[in-house]
């Protein structure tokens, strides 16, 4: 299992400020929840990473499956 794998699972995902000054990534998929609270410098190189990863999802060209 690794990140390139695919799943049939649908999750709900949220982000948002919490009360304690983090930001909280919350995943939920049935029963499970994953509760994820980040200071503002991590989630920031969080979004760094998903931006750098979606550019470079624009440069490459599609798998066949």
């Amino acid at each position: 299992m690794g990140i390139d794998t695919e799943r049939d699972i649908e999750a709900n995902l949220q982000i948002g400020p919490t009360d304690q000054a983090m930001v909280r990534i919350f995943v939920s998929a049935g029963s499970v929840e994953i509760p994820m609270d980040f200071t503002a410098d991590e989630a920031e190189e969080i979004a760094d990473e998903i931006r750098a990863a979606a550019a470079t999802v624009r440069q490459t060209k599609p798998k066949k499956r």
